[in-house]
């Protein structure tokens, strides 16, 4: 399903944070946020998945508003996960990942055996299987992390909307982590901070700064050195990966702005 931001603004306390954002996620395409600290990559989520209403734009999910849709509609189109991964009571994780079907179900509907299959597969997906009856409070923050994500899995949304999924994660299961996201058929917009992650990931990146969209594109046309200089005030180098041929981006330790 084709996601849309279609100039998307919030001002709040008279500050702009998000500018006439528009931005187009394909049906199954992997798009990237990324900018520096406080450039409205998460404002524009929260927008998406409802935690935040746009004081101005459209978000169009298919050919519909969202802003029309029942929330059980858009809940069960939308599965998002946040950057915080906050779990304030020590739910066991079968549990939490169990709480991605609520808005399939009824009340106080019990999960079926569809539905406990899914959450055995998406626990499996997300190398946690072993953790399935620890409580999540006892869990380090990568683990967590991947609690969260395979509650939005279980979930079975259209869209998926991450913001820095890669948090607290090690090298391993970031690595299996977008290659899943790859792999998903989904329509994912993700948070990224790391570029070279982003690059290796994403269809498309776009780039915010001061809440704007500076530029938007395949990673090898948006991820130049001036963009990153300009942007992100770090000198780099972008050579090609020489096993897919990608930009990666060489960072000049002390070349900083």
């Amino acid at each position: 399903m084709e996601l849309k931001l279609d100039g998307l603004c919030v001002v709040t306390d008279g500050r702009s944070l998000v500018r006439d954002l528009s931005l187009k996620v394909l049906t199954g395409q992997v798009v990237g946020l990324v900018g520096p600290n406080g450039s409205g990559k998460s404002t524009a989520l929260r927008c998406v998945y409802r935690a935040l209403r746009p004081s101005s734009g459209t978000i169009w999910v298919g050919d519909r508003d969202l802003a029309r849709l029942p929330l059980r509609h858009s809940a069960r189109t939308i599965a998002a996960t946040t950057q915080d991964g906050a779990v304030d009571f020590d739910f066991t994780v079968e549990e939490v990942v169990a709480l991605g079907r609520a808005p399939h179900l009824r009340g106080n509907q019990a999960l079926g055996a569809r539905e406990r299959a899914l959450c055995v597969s998406a626990m499996e997906r997300l190398d946690i299987g072993h953790l399935a009856h620890r409580g999540v409070l006892t869990l380090s923050g990568g683990e967590r992390q991947r609690v969260l994500l395979a509650r939005a899995l279980v979930q079975e949304p259209d869209i998926l909307i991450l913001d820095e999924p890669t948090n607290h994660l090690d090298v391993r299961h970031q690595v299996e982590l977008l290659a899943l996201l790859r792999a998903s058929g989904l329509t994912v917009l993700v948070v990224l901070h790391d570029l070279n992650l982003a690059a290796a990931a994403c269809d498309r990146i776009g780039v915010l700064a001061r809440g704007s969209l500076v530029a938007s594109g395949p990673p090898e046309d948006v991820l130049t050195a001036e963009l990153v200089a300009d942007v992100f005030g770090v000198t780099a180098s972008v050579v090609p990966h020489p096993l897919t041929g990608g930009p990666q981006l060489l960072y000049s330790i002390g070349s900083s702005r």
